[in-house]
C-alpha cells in the first residue's frame, strides 16, 4: 500500500565533532529516514556554532553539507537558520542543497497555513537573549562586521559565547527561558495563522489555543541528545517521532578522530596563542 507523501521537520541537533553519536544519527535519518518524505525543513540550530560559510571544512562539516547535499537532489529542502547557526550563507545553501528561508515563514501545509520558526523571538521573558538577538543574530551589519574577522577570532568569540550562555542559563529558570504566551498569542495574530511549529526550547509538546474563538496548536520539536525529534506532516496526519540515539561505538570513536583531523588547522591556531 502506497503511503501518502509527508513533509519532515526537525531542528535543534547541536552538530559538533565531539558529539559522533548524534551525527551519526542525522546520517542515518538522512539516508534511510526519509523515504516517503517530499519535503524537509530543518528550523535552526542544526550546528552547535557556525562561524561563517567558509569554515565549515576546518570544523568537520564538510562530510555533514554532503550528505545534505544528497537528500536535497531528491526533495525541497529548506533551512531556518537557529540563535547557532544564524551565519550561513549563499556557500552553505551551494554546498547543502537547503534554501535558507527567513526566520517566521509561512507556508502552506495541506491546505493549512503554517507558520514555521526557530522560536527563540517567542522567549521574550528572557532579556538576556533577546538583546542578543537584536544585536547580534538578526543584525546584518553586524554579521558582516564578525565575518570580516579572521577564521581564529570568530572561532574565539563562538567559544567565549557558548560559554556566556552555559552561564547565562544555569542563573535563571527554565520558565524564562520558554516562550512566553504572550508572544505566541502575538505570533498567531500577527501572521493570520492557526498553527505553528517551532523549535529552540527543547521542549518537545503539543499546546493548543483558543485564539479570536480559532482553535491553534503550536508543535514544539524536541533536540536530539538522547533521542532523535523528527515531526512528519501529512495530509490526514501529524505525529511527532522520538528514536533512541545510541552511545558511540568504537568505530564511530575511529570516526571522530578522523573528523577531528579535517580540524587540525584550528588545533594549531590555538597552539599558537
Amino acid at each position: 500500500m502506497k503511503t501518502q507523501p509527508k513533509t519532515y521537520f526537525i531542528s535543534d541537533l547541536h552538530l559538533t565533532p565531539e558529539r559522533p553519536a548524534v551525527i551519526i544519527a542525522f546520517f542515518d535519518f538522512l539516508e534511510h529516514g526519509l523515504d516517503d518524505a517530499e519535503k524537509l525543513y530543518i528550523l535552526g540550530d542544526l550546528f552547535e556554532y557556525w562561524v561563517g560559510d567558509d569554515a565549515a571544512n576546518l570544523l568537520g562539516a564538510r562530510l555533514i553539507l554532503k550528505r545534505m547535499q544528497r537528500v536535497a537532489r531528491n526533495i525541497p529542502c529548506f533551512f531556518i537558520a537557529g540563535n547557532r547557526d544564524f551565519l550561513v550563507g549563499e556557500e552553505f545553501t551551494r554546498r547543502s542543497g537547503f534554501e535558507i528561508l527567513p526566520d517566521e515563514t509561512l507556508i502552506d501545509l495541506y491546505g493549512t497555513n503554517t507558520l514555521v520558526l526557530h522560536g527563540d523571538s517567542l522567549c521574550t521573558d528572557d532579556l538576556a537573549h533577546q538583546q542578543f538577538r537584536q544585536n547580534m543574530s538578526t543584525n546584518r551589519e553586524w554579521q558582516q562586521e564578525i565575518l570580516a574577522l579572521s577564521i581564529k577570532e570568530r572561532i574565539t568569540g563562538a567559544i567565549n559565547a557558548r560559554a556566556t550562555s552555559k552561564q547565562h542559563k544555569s542563573k535563571i529558570s527554565m520558565e524564562i527561558m520558554d516562550v512566553t504566551e504572550d508572544a505566541v498569542t502575538k505570533a498567531f495574530k500577527k501572521n493570520h495563522v492557526t498553527q505553528m511549529i517551532h523549535g529552540h526550547t527543547h521542549r518537545q509538546n503539543v499546546h493548543e489555543y483558543s485564539i479570536d474563538q480559532q482553535q491553534c496548536k503550536r508543535y514544539v520539536l524536541g533536540d536530539w541528545a538522547e533521542t532523535s525529534s523528527v515531526m512528519t506532516v501529512s495530509q490526514n496526519d501529524i505525529q511527532i517521532i522520538n528514536t533512541k540515539i545510541d552511545k558511540p561505538r568504537p568505530s564511530l570513536v575511529l570516526w571522530y578522530f578522523l573528523i577531528r583531523n579535517q580540524s587540525i588547522k584550528l588545533l594549531a591556531f590555538f597552539n599558537k596563542t
